[in-house]
């Protein structure tokens, strides 16, 4: 159906950041790296392109061959204009594309198989699919068909609908389960959160 040369990956880190009062979250440090570099290693090897979604990226410093792209839409939409962000970028730029894996900046141990287990879900016959650990689903971390932007774009502008769950049940998106110890989708939404990191980080 595809391989990995048809997926373009995207990290998403154009919002407000608003549980770390408004402190951009990419750019906090974990054991003295920034967390969207982290993001970014870890989904790179992965994909064919990878995507940064950021709105101010002044003073980000990313290797030249990940390719910097704001939101397509003002007013700070969420991740599901980061998403179609993303889909019309690739459209212009890698036409062999037909997937689109997002994931946010402040996860710093997504696996480095997600593509490939996800595509599980696809290969199985779902249309998108989304990661699952535990009981809780990661509706920002999917893998989305590339034809779906102009559905996309019309749930955003036409709908004014924002919420990435709505947009997983109307997609018709299936869950893939994802195990591990920490959280392969532990995420940083708190100072408490980032000092929670630092000692998964160290332990040995």
């Amino acid at each position: 159906m595809y391989d990995d040369n048809d997926v373009v990956g995207v990290v998403l880190a154009g919002g407000l950041s608003r549980r770390m009062g408004g402190q951009d979250k990419g750019r906090l440090r974990l054991d003295g790296k920034p967390l969207l570099a982290r993001v970014a290693e870890r989904l790179k090897p992965q994909v064919s392109h990878l995507i940064l979604n950021i709105n101010n990226p002044l003073g980000v410093i990313v290797s030249k061959d990940i390719n910097i792209v704001p939101d397509c839409l003002p007013g700070y939409g969420g991740p599901l204009v980061g998403l179609l962000s993303a889909m019309e970028w690739t459209e212009r730029h890698v036409p062999a594309a037909r997937w689109i894996v997002s994931v946010p900046t402040d996860a710093p141990f997504i696996p480095t198989d997600l593509v490939s287990t996800l595509r599980e879900t696809i290969l199985a016959g779902a249309p998108a699919a989304v990661a699952q650990s535990g009981a809780r689903r990661h509706p920002v971390v999917g893998l989305w068909p590339l034809e779906s932007h102009e559905a996309l774009r019309d749930f955003l502008v036409e709908r004014d609908e924002h919420r990435v769950t709505a947009w997983v049940d109307e997609i018709g998106a299936q869950s893939t389960w994802f195990s591990g110890d920490p959280d392969p989708f532990f995420n940083i939404n708190s100072p408490e959160d980032l000092a929670e990191a630092q000692r998964i980080i160290m332990v040995p």
